[in-house]
């Protein structure tokens, strides 16, 4: 796990233009602030290479968040076993989930591989369970989704990503990211540079905060549902971890 959060100024961003970044706030949006801590970001991307760009990309999108206010937490895949090769006492499987359920929102940004998101992307959000004891550790978080691409600009995967989310009854926001030969957006000293690219990665980290903000004290009432309501906890565990139909 990687944390970016000494980078929490101006100072480490180059490319902003200091008179126009306007850091989300209650204040700003209007909203009572009940929860004072500052909003817990998950990132998590999909390639072990030594120079990814999924990872420098979500550096970059850490290193905006920290200035934004955010708490930030990165994942390393390293070592993350394929999903059923091991149980979820393995060390890698419970910081992953012990993150998910700390974070109060998430970004995921991967690689397009074959015209879709890397088996690493998906193995993560496999390991991360629909419930734990009957609670869904990503339900009604935020999420919002990027992806880089080693040629022409796709959307393969970030449109993925999104039926992902969904699944994980995340509230993945309208904006998005993708990069295209993202090779060529990352100068020497893998930074960055400055581009619209960079720019659209600005603008979805700021709405992400933005909703990350208006969401996490009315998530237990936004995902209140009906028929969840007949059911107790226990029924609702037996019912979502069902070995078969």
């Amino acid at each position: 796990m990687t944390s970016l959060n000494d980078f929490a100024g101006l100072n480490d961003l180059p490319n902003i233009d200091a008179e126009l970044f306007e850091p989300p706030s209650c204040v700003r949006l209007g909203i009572p602030q009940r929860t004072e801590h500052a909003p817990k970001i998950l990132l998590l991307y999909g390639s072990l290479r030594e120079r990814s760009f999924s990872r420098l990309a979500v550096e970059e999108a850490a290193r905006l968040l920290n200035a934004m206010g955010a708490e930030t937490r990165i994942f390393d895949p390293r070592g993350l076993p394929l999903p059923d090769t091991e149980d979820a006492s393995h060390p890698k499987v419970d910081e992953l989930r012990a993150l998910a359920q700390w974070a109060e929102g998430m970004v995921w940004c991967s690689p397009e591989r074959h015209g879709a998101m890397t088996g690493i992307m998906k193995a993560q959000i496999d390991w991360i369970p629909l419930a734990l004891g009957g609670v869904r550790p990503t339900q009604g978080k935020t999420l919002a989704v990027m992806q880089v691409c080693g040629g022409s600009q796709s959307f393969n995967t970030v449109n993925q990503l999104r039926i992902l989310g969904r699944w994980m009854r995340m509230l993945t926001i309208p904006n998005q990211s993708s990069v295209p030969k993202a090779f060529m957006e990352f100068d020497d000293n893998d930074r960055m540079k400055a581009s619209p690219f960079y720019d659209r990665i600005v603008d979805v980290m700021e709405e992400l905060v933005k909703f990350t903000l208006l969401v996490r004290d009315r998530s237990k009432l936004l995902t209140d549902r009906y028929s969840e309501r007949k059911e107790s906890a226990e029924d609702v565990s037996k019912r979502v971890n069902q070995r078969a139909i």
